[in-house]
């Protein structure tokens, strides 16, 4: 596999303000990303639910939705939408004023809302801030969306903790919460970590969460908690299924070294999720040498699948890649890079959420999408959720969970903002070194 040093990183990042010079386009390159970074921020913040500040599980400006859950905030995507915001603060799309009192809502709402065990749960009512059931026994702690918030938190914390004694009253309040979370009550008593736990069902749903999918933030926050870590036999056992997680293989001309849920690669959010805070470049541990060459070759695979397009779907191509869960003509699916996953539907989140690992390829799709596809996919919001040229479905809809790792990789890409943030915790710090994860020097 190809190495890219952390200096050849940067200066991917950098190219794109020049990658289509000589080009004839309506915006740069850097437009085009501000642009798309401002409209997607847009999500989280106009469009966030009134009461608590926090991300709306779907937005639908076509007003069709059949659930009618305008009140239904989502956790995880308000983890997102948090580094979506000190994004939105950093670059003024809103003054830090304006930033700072939206966390002041948000901090009085996560401090009053429902939790079990300190883990919050995947759905809250915006108004009441009481458990909104995600399923017939998910209706206590979820602890996978409770690490996507704390990652954002955790990075929302260093970004006031030297500021005003304002900010640094909000500061103490998430520390506050972060240390309230019951990490290692999530064992269950075992070497895992568990997904749910539910006041009325205890167990019941019975997820042990074993890697690689999207979780791995869990594992590493629930090592870096102060009040309720687990040890690294947790993480080894658990997530690593005692190196079983290691599996080296090839898929579309690419190299992979780590075992993928169910075998094979996946959807696209599992090489975003875990990462929006959490810096992969040069980052290593037991079961990887090197996170962001993993995960661009993941993308890769992705993207290599849509070139071949073994369905011959209209559309595919360079300019038009990207399979990850999302809405679908079917409903909501977990579109994959391989036949029985893929329906024909391409996700924007996928390819742009992945320009921190795919830069040129990635602001290749960026440029298609809004030079050729933007009176159909450009909303509000940015691009729409997903669509389908074969089906001639381009839905108005929106998804928290797909728009905020758009926004927060864009920040990544352009200036590591959020990266930056989230790895300078000293818990984050001491909770790498504890799972042994090791970062290579720059060149």
């Amino acid at each position: 596999m190809m190495k890219l040093s952390m200096a050849a990183w940067a200066m991917a990042a950098i190219s794109l303000m020049a990658a289509c010079n000589g080009r004839t386009s309506r915006l740069s390159d850097e437009a085009l990303l501000d642009s798309v970074e401002r409209r997607t921020f847009g999500y989280f913040w106009e469009g966030a639910e009134p009461n608590s500040g926090l991300a709306r599980e779907r937005i639908h400006v076509d007003g069709n939705n059949p659930q009618q859950d305008d009140e239904i905030v989502t956790t995880g995507g308000s983890g997102f939408g948090i580094m979506a915001l000190i994004a939105g603060m950093e670059r003024n799309y809103i003054t830090r004023e304006e930033g700072v009192e939206r966390f002041e809502r948000i901090l009085a709402f996560l401090e009053t809302a429902d939790r079990f065990h300190g883990a919050w749960p995947h759905w809250l009512d915006g108004e009441t801030g009481r458990v909104k059931p995600f399923g017939l026994k998910d209706n206590g702690g979820d602890l996978v969306e409770t690490a996507f918030l704390a990652q954002g938190l955790l990075a929302a914390h260093q970004y006031f903790v030297d500021g005003t004694p304002r900010e640094q009253e909000l500061a103490r309040r998430i520390d506050a919460l972060w240390r309230g979370i019951e990490w290692s009550w999530y064992c269950n008593g075992q070497e895992v970590l568990y997904w749910h736990w539910s006041p009325d069902y205890a167990w019941e749903m019975n997820f042990p969460v074993r890697g690689y999918n999207e979780c791995m933030i869990m594992y590493i926050l629930a090592a870096s908690s102060p009040t309720f870590g687990i040890d690294k036999n947790v993480y080894t056992k658990g997530w690593g299924e005692n190196g079983a997680i290691v599996q080296p293989g090839r898929s579309e001309g690419y190299d992979t070294r780590l075992r993928y849920q169910g075998g094979r690669v996946g959807p696209l959010f599992w090489a975003h999720y875990s990462f929006l805070g959490l810096d992969p470049r040069g980052l290593s541990d037991a079961f990887c040498e090197d996170y962001a060459e993993e995960m661009r070759c993941y993308t890769l695979v992705n993207r290599a699948y849509c070139l071949r397009n073994p369905h011959g779907y209209a559309g595919y191509g360079a300019d038009c890649w990207g399979l990850t869960a999302s809405y679908s003509t079917v409903g909501y699916a977990a579109h994959a890079p391989y036949e029985e996953a893929d329906l024909g539907v391409i996700s924007p989140t996928a390819a742009l959420s992945s320009i921190v690992y795919t830069p040129e390829e990635s602001m290749r799709v960026m440029r298609y999408f809004y030079e050729h596809l933007r009176e159909r996919l450009w909303g509000p919001y940015g691009f729409y959720d997903a669509f389908s040229i074969g089906d001639d479905w381009f839905p108005p809809h929106y998804l928290a969970i797909d728009q905020g790792p758009i926004a927060v990789m864009i920040e990544n890409c352009r200036t590591g903002l959020l990266w930056n943030l989230f790895m300078s915790h000293p818990d984050v710090q001491s909770g790498l070194k504890k799972l042994g994860f090791e970062r290579k020097a720059a060149d």
